[in-house]
């Protein structure tokens, strides 16, 4: 099957920085010239890394981790796009095992962001191949655990939203249709796409990928948002979920 079949939306269906650093010394511990605050206020901003920005965003860790040492853990375990996308804080808290009000200032500061510094559209990265998707998500390949993406387009296949839906194996009993499809009618998606990664390194299909494949489709059918991929990620290589739209 080729990897390079365009995707093609349908129109009138309408029903209705280095992450992988990691800390294992207290902040107490380190040269105050090594202190992320320190540093922010000597160098500036881009002299840290996302997960040092974090470290400064949070503060301080917990009794059972240090800032560090949780920065860095978020930033590995969620990808750096992923938690910029989330704004669900009890769900990143949950996923992540951090306090609920460090989810709270993460999800605050990234809606910060998205406020001050709206995507212009006429750049948005326009994705019309798996490949395209595969380039795109980059930041999933070395992922520890599978991450479910939604990526929703709009009529000129130009990313709108990304969403992490799931963190997980992929699974009927836990990808509920209005989970993928709320952004897509939020933003007015006309497309979207899913993506997840395998970080055993194959890009086989299991069972229940290929089932909530075909579940998402037929509930997309019925609002009239296409699913128009669902795409495999591993380091070096990607597939497509088979499912009835590719012929």
């Amino acid at each position: 099957m080729s990897t390079e079949i365009r995707y093609r939306i349908n129109h009138n269906a309408l029903v209705l920085d280095n992450t992988e650093r990691r800390y294992v010394i207290a902040l107490r511990d380190l040269p105050d010239d090594e202190k992320p605050r320190e540093r922010l206020l000597a160098d500036g901003p881009r002299a840290l890394s996302a997960a040092e920005l974090l470290a400064v965003v949070f503060g301080n860790g917990t009794k059972k981790e240090g800032v560090l040492q949780m920065a860095a853990r978020v930033m590995q375990d969620y990808g750096e796009r992923g938690i910029m996308h989330q704004t669900d804080a009890k769900k990143l808290a949950t996923d992540l095992g951090i306090p609920l009000v460090k989810a709270l200032q993460v999800v605050a500061l990234t809606e910060l962001g998205r406020r001050f510094h709206a995507q212009n559209t006429l750049s948005a990265p326009v994705l019309r191949t798996a490949r395209d998707v595969f380039n795109y998500a980059i930041d999933m390949r070395s992922l520890p655990k599978e991450h479910l993406r939604g990526l929703y387009l709009n009529t000129h296949y130009k990313v709108i939203r990304d969403e992490v839906i799931s963190i997980g194996t992929v699974d009927m009993n836990i990808v509920h249709p209005r989970e993928v499809f709320r952004p897509a009618l939020e933003y007015a998606a006309a497309a979207v796409i899913l993506v997840h990664n395998h970080p055993s390194g194959s890009v086989e299909p299991s069972k229940p990928d290929i089932a909530v494949t075909e579940q998402l489709i037929s509930a997309g059918a019925l609002l009239g948002i296409d699913l128009i991929d669902h795409v495999i990620i591993a380091k070096q290589k990607f597939a497509s979920v088979p499912a009835p739209y590719r012929t």
